[in-house]
């Protein structure tokens, strides 16, 4: 919760329910340098781009930054990646009466409704080619063409995009405008996985319980250990993954404790069961775990410092992504932990070996390869 103290250095917002500092949680050095930057950025009118995986929270930015910018418009919300490529254009421009067959009458599109308000362009990397040309040109001239129509309509709205593509690759490949890529790339924002923030995972775990339908006395209690073992995840679905584990314990847990074995066996692992007989079930079988439970808790909480991703983690992958550059992401993995040893052994390439269970020479090769220079 929010300090009244904090509070108070809103007062210039009508809502203080909806700023900035309420309405993304977290106190991480990631978190509190995004807070900033939205603060910033509200403030202009400018287009906004809101990059980040899948599940990161996005739209919450997005909505963060209308909330607390000066306009008094609705905001406005379309998804690129949801709509049909062949509805997608009336539904942002809107139609006139018989501009095609069902259109018995006139139509505003989202463009027009977002009048004096924000508009919200999700997945804006899955638009077509053609309406990319259409969008670039009502951005410049902030005028649209109704579908069927021939006379410009003034719009005074302010554009934020957000997309977890590169959209930069498309450009390359020839897949998104490269003109309009330059053009809604003013205030670029992107934002942290999860797995980059895990400090906030707490204060997001509670966030999120309080803001549940279920009464407080009947919210699943997490251990200490069992946020521990939060923050330890991976978390490929970021935020949203955290939201549905929520919502697991909530029904698997009613009312009862939650340990760090739940968190890996039941709510991890498990999806929720569909009838009340299975979470009876699936109840009695976690409560009843006794001696077996304590050693693996003892043992993880002795090891919990060294404990490395596992690759099961990866398993559902393609749940959340479309696709994944294996090399790259190895190769990424590889450049972190080089650094992340160097930097634990001040720079002593030998210690750094020895960390990384390398030989010194090939640790030396890997650090060529990849342009890490230090002094041994």
């Amino acid at each position: 919760m929010v300090s009244v103290s904090k509070l108070s250095e809103h007062k210039k917002i009508q809502n203080p329910t909806y700023s900035v500092e309420r309405m993304i949680t977290g106190k991480s050095k990631e978190t509190l340098a995004l807070k900033n930057l939205v603060g910033m950025v509200a403030k202009t009118n400018s287009t906004a781009l809101i990059l980040g995986e899948t599940g990161t929270g996005k739209d919450v930015i997005a909505q963060a930054i209308h909330r607390n910018s000066t306009r008094k418009g609705p905001f406005i919300t379309v998804n690129c990646a949801a709509i049909p490529s062949e509805l997608l254009e009336s539904e942002l421009f809107g139609h006139e009466k018989g501009a095609f067959t069902g259109a018995d009458k006139l139509r505003k599109g989202k463009f027009e409704q977002s009048s004096s308000g924000s508009m919200f362009l999700d997945e804006i990397g899955d638009m077509p080619l053609p309406l990319q040309a259409k969008l670039l040109r009502a951005i410049e001239n902030k005028t649209i063409q109704r579908v069927g129509g021939s006379e410009d309509v003034k719009i005074d709205l302010r554009l934020i995009c957000a997309t977890h593509r590169d959209l930069e690759k498309k450009v390359e490949s020839g897949d998104f405008r490269a003109d309009l890529f330059f053009r809604i790339n003013v205030l670029p924002i992107n934002v942290p996985s999860l797995a980059e923030r895990r400090d906030d995972i707490p204060e997001l775990l509670f966030d999120l319980l309080e803001k549940s339908d279920v009464p407080l006395e009947e919210q699943p209690k997490f251990s200490p250990e069992a946020i521990t073992a939060l923050t330890k995840h991976n978390w490929p679905g970021n935020v949203r993954e955290l939201k549905n584990l929520i919502e697991r314990a909530c029904i698997l847990f009613r009312g009862k404790e939650v340990t760090s074995t739940n968190i890996f066996e039941n709510l991890l692992r498990l999806k929720a069961p569909s009838t009340i007989e299975e979470q009876n079930t699936i109840w009695e079988i976690t409560s009843n775990i006794s001696e077996i439970t304590e050693v693996l808790e003892d043992k993880m909480n002795i090891n919990k410092t060294e404990m490395l991703p596992h690759p099961k983690n990866y398993k559902d992958w393609f749940t959340f992504y479309d696709e994944i550059d294996l090399r790259r992401h190895l190769q990424d993995i590889e450049i972190i932990l080089i650094e992340s040893a160097l930097e634990k052994t001040s720079g002593k390439i030998a210690n750094a070996a020895d960390l990384l269970k390398l030989r010194r020479t090939t640790l030396i090769e890997k650090m060529k390869k990849y342009s890490i220079t230090t002094i041994d």
